[in-house]
């Protein structure tokens, strides 16, 4: 579960870190666990994050949360994110029964910084619309490749400052000026290269990627989808979404094996099961 890491469960991530590297893990969480707890309002990293992510979704309507890690090593961060708040938040009851008054878990989604921008950053830059970006970025190499390193934290941070300027049509009008472009072509090019700007971004940095700054980093975002659930009056422990996907699918694999007499399901799903019957019938035959 989305919760399990920090249990019993964690044996396996011992076995395959090390219980030296999973204590450390454990340490950073319990770190981030210390300044949740402690730390004040106006300088606790989850509760601004959780109140920065509730001003862009009640306030903006903003309707999804796309995560950039810049470093491959997070490249399943995102994924990761997904269940945890999704699977926490997304919900429309709240602990007492009642409808919620607002809007609650946004979509989370994402991958690793460098390929989203050649890929969905598009639309985050120029879309119609506003998509929040938690920007992740490791402030020291893991690796000793000259140079490099200072590209990828270049990219992350112009992409930030980028998507909160923009670029306004009399800058573009005057980059184009210098390249010699025609008056009619940069009449035509101006609409396709102004950026409105405005598009909120959250940056965070880690000193280096170590078992401890993950176990801090998971935290953060265990405590912020807390503090969201709390302050939306949901219960951001249980998930009566997913036990209904179980129980149908039980159902269903017995009729698929032929073990149940086929329930009384719509059309649409009725036509699957007897496809997939078909299927597996004339791979057995």
């Amino acid at each position: 579960g989305r919760y399990s890491m920090w249990s019993s469960i964690g044996l396996s991530i011992a076995l395959a870190i090390g219980f030296k590297n999973f204590s450390e893990l454990l340490a950073g969480a319990h770190a981030m666990d210390k300044h949740f707890c402690e730390a004040p309002l106006e300088r606790n990293m989850p509760i601004i994050q959780a109140l920065i992510g509730i001003w862009n979704r009640n306030c903006f309507n903003s309707e999804s949360l796309s995560i950039a890690p810049y470093h491959h090593d997070l490249r399943h961060f995102p994924a990761y994110l997904q269940q945890l708040e999704m699977e926490s938040n997304g919900k429309r009851i709240t602990r007492d029964g009642s409808a919620v008054g607002v809007a609650t878990c946004p979509f989370i989604w994402g991958d690793v910084g460098t390929n989203g921008q050649h890929a969905f950053f598009q639309l985050l830059h120029q879309g119609t619309d506003i998509t929040p970006i938690d920007f992740i970025a490791v402030l020291h190499a893991t690796h000793d490749l000259p140079g490099h390193h200072a590209v990828l934290l270049a990219n992350c941070f112009a992409q930030s400052e980028a998507f909160m300027r923009g670029k306004q049509a009399e800058e573009v009008r005057d980059d184009l000026k210098k390249l010699g472009v025609d008056d009619d072509e940069i009449n035509f090019l101006l609409p396709h290269k102004t950026f409105n700007g405005n598009r909120p971004s959250n940056t965070l940095l880690l000193d280096a990627l170590t078992p401890a700054t993950l176990g801090a980093l998971i935290a953060l975002y265990e405590h912020k989808t807390f503090v969201q659930g709390t302050i939306w009056g949901i219960n951001s422990f249980d998930q009566w979404g997913v036990e209904l996907g179980k129980v149908l699918a039980k159902t269903i694999q017995s009729e698929l094996s032929g073990e149940a007499v086929p329930a009384r399901h719509d059309c649409s799903t009725n036509a699957l099961i007897a496809l997939a019957k078909k299927a597996l019938s004339d791979t057995q035959n």
